[in-house]
């Protein structure tokens, strides 16, 4: 590798998800006249991983999407309540055409290519340092960092969003486009946690069906396996009219430990490490896809491409409370999230998900959790942070596992003439 850095106005650390919408969004804004850098040593293509959430129709991912539904179905062993989301609406949307469009806006943009693992950003106030262990790649202006990494302190409650997904394809119709599943508690629920399976169908023979849990830790490889195909059981489904093309396993932090968005001057993180996780669901995408938004319309402004945090400060503190109360028992994963939407509009729950409702609406949700439970859990909380604040907590440190990806199912190759 050549040891003479570029010099460049702008670099992608980390060239996922994230750094895919960056670019994307500096082409519909328009950005023109900055040397851009994407430092990462995979170059991501094609349908790695698949990305579910709410809004409004008629954004710039609209002819992107794999599929988006109006109404949603959530299930408990008390009964199915399906949610009309109007104005908004669910969505899927894969890796595909994220990474495709990612690939053109480079093209567009003139960015440079480097493939190499970041080992140290150096940022010396002026300018940034990436260095490939002691080899130094590139200098930038600005760093858009997207890597994973942890908090940078464990947080009081640290869970795991973790998911197995199947995606199945039927010998005939079996499945109805019109309708997700957004969460189905019937799943046999953990000693300390939460789980529900879902269903996203593409068409009425395609669909993703999926197991997720929220708790601390890890299942086994046949765990998964086992979970899955009994919520295919529990579906209705004949494995005999199924044919399994994809297996999706993920992982996502639920902590209410903090993620520094900005370590240094000119380094500001992205994504989930950036605080794009909504602590108390797991969800992602759409705090990521505002974040790219913001990033480019600051550099078209010629401003310092930094995103507003991703939740109000109350919101984080809301969700500090919720896994709280879920990691302590008081309140049960299928009770609270049936009161929730039992209790307010579809609309204003999935807005305050996102982190888009005002205090008296944050105030109408706080009111569809049992009292006793939730007042014990902000007690705790609040002589938690004060404890933190007179002696600072020794945790012990706290990383997010890779997913287990080990499964006795095997994926069949997928139809090349497309799907459902």
């Amino acid at each position: 590798m050549d040891s003479t850095p570029v010099d460049v106005d702008l670099a992608l650390v980390g060239g996922g998800g994230a750094a895919s919408l960056v670019l994307a969004a500096l082409v519909r804004h328009g950005v023109r006249g900055l040397r851009i850098a994407v430092v990462d040593p995979v170059h991501r293509r094609g349908q790695d991983r698949t990305w579910a959430f709410w809004g409004q129709p008629g954004s710039d991912l609209d002819d992107a999407l794999a599929a988006s539904w109006q109404q949603v179905e959530v299930a408990t062993p008390a009964g199915r309540r399906v949610l009309d989301l109007t104005p908004l609406r669910y969505a899927m949307l894969r890796s595909g055409p994220v990474y495709d469009r990612a690939a053109e806006a480079e093209r567009h943009l003139g960015a440079i290519r480097i493939r190499a693992g970041v080992d140290m950003l150096d940022d010396d106030g002026d300018r940034v340092a990436i260095r490939a262990g002691d080899n130094p790649v590139a200098r930038a202006r600005w760093v858009l960092d997207s890597r994973p990494r942890p908090p940078s302190r464990p947080g009081r409650t640290n869970w795991l969003q973790h998911f197995r997904g199947w995606w199945l394809e039927a010998d005939g119709p079996l499945f109805d486009p019109g309708r997700a599943v957004l969460m189905d508690f019937r799943t046999p629920q953990p000693a300390r946690g939460v789980s529900f399976g879902y269903v996203l169908p593409v068409s009425s023979r395609y669909a993703l069906v999926e197991y997720t849990e929220f708790s601390p830790a890890l299942l086994t490889g046949a765990a998964y396996d086992a979970a899955l195909t009994g919520y295919r059981r529990l579906l209705g489904l004949d494995p005999a009219r199924l044919t399994v093309r994809e297996v999706e396993n993920g992982v996502i932090p639920m902590t209410d430990g903090p993620f520094t968005a900005r370590p240094s001057p000119r380094v500001v993180r992205l994504g989930a490490a950036g605080g794009a996780t909504r602590p108390s669901t797991g969800f992602t995408f759409s705090a990521m896809h505002r974040q790219a938004d913001q990033v480019a319309a600051a550099l078209a402004a010629g401003r310092p491409p930094v995103p507003a945090s991703a939740y109000p400060r109350r919101h984080l503190w809301m969700d500090a409370v919720a896994l709280r109360a879920l990691d302590a028992g008081g309140v049960g994963g299928p009770e609270f999230f049936d009161r929730l939407f039992a209790r307010n509009p579809a609309e204003r729950v999935l807005r305050f998900l996102d982190g888009d409702t005002t205090v008296a609406e944050d105030l109408a949700v706080m009111r569809s959790a049992r009292l006793a439970p939730m007042v014990a859990a902000t007690t705790g909380d609040a002589v938690a942070r004060l404890r933190d604040r007179l002696a600072p907590s020794r945790r012990r440190p706290w990383a997010v596992p890779p997913a287990v990806a080990d499964s006795a199912v095997t994926a069949d190759p997928a139809p090349t003439d497309g799907r459902g």
